[in-house]
């Protein structure tokens, strides 16, 4: 029988075989209590990683977006994957995002622990924002909107690739846990216009300012303050470790949201 040897080029062969040792080396985890700035993540020492704990992932996904085609509608994909991921990125940076990054059509925010208020505030904004200027303003081309999902707890990183030269586009930080997954498939659960968070997030939100509205319903604006939130069974789903979670559709309200959002934000304190 051939051997693996004979079927990869004899570079090809060299990568794997270093992959295949150091794989089988032990790792060093180094804990962290915040989120750490990009250029502190290892890549040199390819044995170490970075562990921090309640780690919150905001995951915003792009509805609509496979419709769109860069060669039949090139200046069309353009004009949205910008509005749409620029403003959403521009966004979380406002919020104090430790790190945001951008998957296709989907963006992804991490906050650390002590940031949860204003982790949900600026999902409540990036929601806010779709609704009230994305969607609008693209109506004409066809149905864009955004799903949200929030997940929190430990994630491992490290820089994953190649330090080359003076070039970045080799390499990129690989975010390993819990977190990142769940968000993701949360987001996919929601319907537009829908945000789904996990229950061991909602939990943390201990709050009338998150749970319960500021009481302008239908134009009444001082009615009875409501639930915001609608509990979910997920027990079934198996793509997914808890079994609630929680579902929001409301928006800033046009009269309290500015304040709202300050006061929420406040709140990490």
């Amino acid at each position: 029988m051939p051997s693996n040897q004979t079927k990869f080029l004899d570079n090809i062969q060299d990568i794997i075989d270093d992959e295949i040792s150091l794989y089988k080396q032990d790792r060093s985890i180094t804990e962290c209590n915040h989120i750490p700035s990009t250029t502190s993540i290892p890549i040199e020492n390819k044995q170490n990683w970075i562990k921090i704990q309640g780690v919150i992932c905001v995951y915003v996904d792009m509805i609509g977006s496979t419709l769109l085609s860069a060669e039949k509608q090139p200046k069309t994909c353009a004009k949205l994957y910008h509005f749409f991921s620029d403003t959403i990125t521009r966004i979380f940076h406002e919020f104090d995002a430790p790190y945001i990054d951008i998957q296709g059509d989907g963006v992804f925010a991490l906050f650390n622990s002590d940031q949860l208020y204003r982790s949900l505030a600026s999902a409540v904004t990036v929601k806010t924002f779709i609704e009230t200027y994305f969607e609008p303003e693209v109506k004409n081309m066809q149905r864009y909107g955004a799903q949200i999902g929030i997940d929190q707890g430990t994630l491992l990183v490290r820089k994953i690739g190649l330090k080359f030269k003076d070039r970045s586009d080799r390499q990129n930080e690989l975010w390993a846990g819990k977190p990142v997954n769940m968000a993701v498939k949360l987001s996919a659960k929601a319907a537009r216009g829908e945000m789904i968070v996990s229950d061991r997030y909602f939990n943390k939100l201990a709050n009338d300012l998150v749970l319960k509205s500021c009481g302008c319903n239908n134009n009444i604006h001082n009615g009875p303050k409501e639930n915001l939130w609608t509990e979910i069974d997920v027990t079934f789903d198996d793509m997914l470790d808890f079994d609630k979670a929680y579902l929001l559709k409301s928006i800033w309200c046009p009269m309290h949201g500015k304040k709202y959002c300050s006061d929420i934000i406040a709140l990490d304190r």
